[in-house]
C-alpha cells in the first residue's frame, strides 16, 4: 500500500484535479443515480449523504448492497477537520478503508446543505489514470501461480534437507557402506542446496504473494538472484573441494581436471562480485 500512496502523493495535483472534474460531471441527484454511477466508475466504492448536523440521512450504497442500518448515526468525528474548497469539495488524505482493506480517499461534496461522501479505491483510480499497472484478475492469477510455485519449491527444499540429514545420520550409525568422505560431502551439498532453494521460495512468496509490488523493482529481483547464486556457489565450492580431496587421495593424474573445476568456481566468484558492484553503481540511492 505504501507504493500506492506514494504514487498518489507524487501526482496529487493531477489526481485531485481529476477527482474534482469527476464530481462536477456526475448527475447532481447522487443517491437516485447511485447504481449507475457505481457501475460506470468502478473506483467509487460506496456513497452516502450526511446533513448539516452531520447525521447520516441516506443509506450507504455500494456496488453489492444498500445498507440503511447507519441512517441517523452521528458522523461529526469525520468532519472535524473538513475544509471545503471554492467548489465545495473536500478530498481526504489516503487511508486504509475499514471495509475493503484497500488504500482509499474520501471525497465530500456539499450540495444544498447535504454532504455527499464518496469513498474511492485509490488503486483502481491510479490504474484508471495509468499511474500504476494493476489488473485485479491478472493479479489474483499471478498470486495463485506464485503461491503454488513457491510452496512446491519449499517442499523440494525440505526434501533435500531431509535427505542430507538422513545421509548424515546413516553415516554416523554406520548404516551406509559407502565412502565416508563422499557421503559427508553429499550430505553437506544436499542441505546447502535445500537451504538455497528454500531461500528462493521464501523470497518469491514474500515479494510476489504477500507484499505485491505495483512497480517493477530491478533491485528486488537482483537481490533474490544474488542470494540464490551465493548459495549455489557455496554448494559448488563444497563439491569442488570434495573432488580435490578424492583426487588427492586417489589418482593424482586427474588433478588437472580438479584445477579446471577450481578455476571455474573462482570465475563464478569473480563474476558474482562484478555483478554486485555493477548493481550498486547502477541503483540510485534513496533520499532520506
Amino acid at each position: 500500500m505504501k507504493e500506492v500512496i506514494n504514487a498518489y502523493r507524487a501526482q496529487k495535483i493531477n489526481v485531485d484535479s481529476f477527482i474534482k472534474t469527476l464530481i462536477d460531471s456526475l448527475p447532481k441527484n447522487y443517491m437516485a443515480e447511485a447504481p449507475s454511477i457505481l457501475k460506470q466508475y468502478r473506483y467509487i466504492q460506496l456513497m452516502y449523504g450526511v446533513n448539516s448536523e452531520f447525521k447520516q440521512v441516506t443509506p450507504v450504497i455500494s456496488k453489492k448492497e444498500s445498507n440503511s442500518s447507519q441512517i441517523g448515526s452521528d458522523k461529526n468525528h469525520y468532519f472535524m477537520k473538513l475544509h471545503l474548497n471554492e467548489n465545495s469539495i473536500y478530498i481526504s488524505n489516503p487511508y486504509i478503508h475499514h471495509k475493503t482493506g484497500k488504500a482509499s480517499v474520501s471525497v465530500v461534496h456539499l450540495v444544498d446543505s447535504v454532504y455527499y461522501i464518496f469513498d474511492i479505491n485509490l488503486i483502481l483510480l491510479l490504474e484508471e489514470l495509468k499511474l500504476i499497472e494493476y489488473n485485479s484478475f491478472h493479479d489474483k492469477i499471478k498470486r495463485v501461480i506464485y503461491f503454488f510455485g513457491s510452496t512446491s519449491l519449499a517442499f523440494v527444499s525440505i526434501a533435500l534437507i531431509g535427505y542430507g540429514v538422513f545421509v548424515f545420520f546413516s553415516l554416523m550409525f554406520s548404516l551406509s557402506t559407502a565412502d565416508f568422505l563422499h557421503d559427508i560431502f553429499r550430505s553437506i551439498i544436499s542441505i546447502t542446496l535445500g537451504l538455497a532453494i528454500y531461500d528462493l521460495a521464501k523470497q518469491i512468496f514474500e515479494h510476489e504473494v504477500m507484499f505485491q509490488s505495483f512497480h517493477k523493482s530491478e533491485d528486488k529481483q537482483y537481490k533474490v538472484l544474488g542470494k540464490f547464486l551465493i548459495s549455489i556457489i557455496i554448494a559448488l565450492s563444497i563439491e569442488t573441494l570434495m573432488v580435490v580431496f578424492k583426487i588427492a587421495l586417489g589418482d593424482l593424474s586427474n588433478m588437472l581436471s580438479a584445477f579446471y573445476l577450481l578455476m571455474g568456481t573462482t570465475l563464478m566468484f569473480v563474476g558474482l562480485s562484478y555483478f554486485y558492484k555493477t548493481i550498486q553503481e547502477s541503483t540510485p540511492k534513496e533520499d532520506y
